[in-house]
């Protein structure tokens, strides 16, 4: 479904249907939910689409509640994620830079919005109690592909194994 964003809320952008379904407010209105925007991460709806621009979306459902078409524009675009392991195996070095750590280990990123988890238990060939042990944020990471998960969109990886 094609249409002009009409509105950005907190919960979610308005968009105003070329052909659409009526709506007691707003005749022809989709609505697309935030996790829908995109596959990316983002701070603000606004980092994704502004009010005016042209979108094209597909449809997901009617909600009857509201009189609404419930649409994704992320579907419109190949999943990153999908993309990238794809092109990767099990076993294989990667190469990536620390973004975040969690009690349990730390999320590297190996291509633009793409993360994997390395678990505390594969941070170092040595036990560690804490991530912060042996890297910080920023770190460059040589780590292995332990497992895809296509399903869930996660990574797990090894530094201990690289």
């Amino acid at each position: 479904m094609t249409g002009t964003v009409a509105a950005i809320e907190s919960f979610g952008v308005f968009v105003a249907l070329d052909e659409g379904p009526e709506h007691p407010v707003y005749p022809g209105v989709g609505f697309i939910t935030y996790p829908e925007l995109s596959w990316r991460h983002f701070d603000a709806a606004s980092d994704v689409v502004e009010v005016g621009q042209r979108v094209s979306c597909e449809f997901l459902q009617f909600d009857m509640w509201n009189g609404e078409a419930r649409l994704s524009l992320r579907a419109m675009e190949p999943d990153p994620f999908l993309v990238f392991v794809d092109g990767i195996v099990v076993g294989q070095r990667l190469s990536g830079r620390v973004t975040k750590l969690v009690p349990f280990g730390v999320f590297v990123e190996l291509a633009d919005g793409i993360e994997g988890l390395v678990h505390l238990s594969e941070l170092s060939p040595v036990p560690v109690s804490a991530p912060e042990d042996v890297v910080q944020v920023g770190d460059e990471l040589t780590v292995v592909v332990v497992d895809i998960d296509r399903e869930r969109r996660r990574l797990s990886l090894s530094r201990r194994q690289a």
